[in-house]
């Protein structure tokens, strides 16, 4: 059994971890600096917690879910664990932020793999890149629907970004066209 570390499982996270889950995977969570509202959602989906960032060198693959711009603190903060496994960037954040991430994980040796994540917590479609993306495939079940991308370094992370600038920008182009 794999035992993947969800970080952090808010709305979007939990939705990955129960996807985790119910494909196979032990999933623990690090309830340190979490709110009560997180270890809801954790306890929820049968998470189990491991305490701290230091508890993650037990695990074979670490899934990254959190604000964009908390994306580089937190692949440093599991940098400087023993962790070394595989570590999925699912954050919403640029090329050169994943490069960022991807520069900090793989310095401490660990195997980077960018991941975005389209769509809702009902129904998200993660895509992924990278040369071990199709190690952590078969790890999800429903809800979630996985696509490997072929295609350039960080392409995952640059098909997130024009989603969301062709979502915001239509609905911005919308907003500007009733207003006129």
């Amino acid at each position: 059994m794999t035992t993947v570390g969800v970080l952090h499982p808010g709305a979007m996270g939990s939705a990955i971890g129960g996807a985790l889950d119910r494909g196979g995977a032990d999933v623990v969570w690090v309830s340190e600096g979490r709110s009560a509202e997180t270890a809801a959602r954790a306890a929820a989906g049968g998470f189990r917690d491991v305490g701290t960032l230091s508890a993650l060198g037990a695990v074979d693959v670490v899934v990254s879910v959190c604000p964009p711009d908390a994306a580089r603190a937190v692949a440093e903060a599991v940098a400087a664990t023993d962790f070394g496994g595989v570590y999925l960037d699912a954050n919403a954040t640029s090329p050169t932020t994943a490069a960022a991430v991807d520069n900090t994980v793989t310095a401490a040796g660990v195997t980077f793999v960018d991941g975005s994540i389209i769509g809702g917590p009902q129904a998200p479609r993660l895509y992924l890149c990278g040369e071990a993306a199709h190690t952590v495939v078969g790890l999800f079940a429903s809800p979630v629907s996985v696509e490997v991308l072929d295609g350039p370094k960080y392409a995952a992370s640059s098909l997130k970004m024009i989603y969301a600038g062709w979502t915001k920008g239509t609905s911005a182009l919308l907003l500007a066209l009733a207003a006129a």
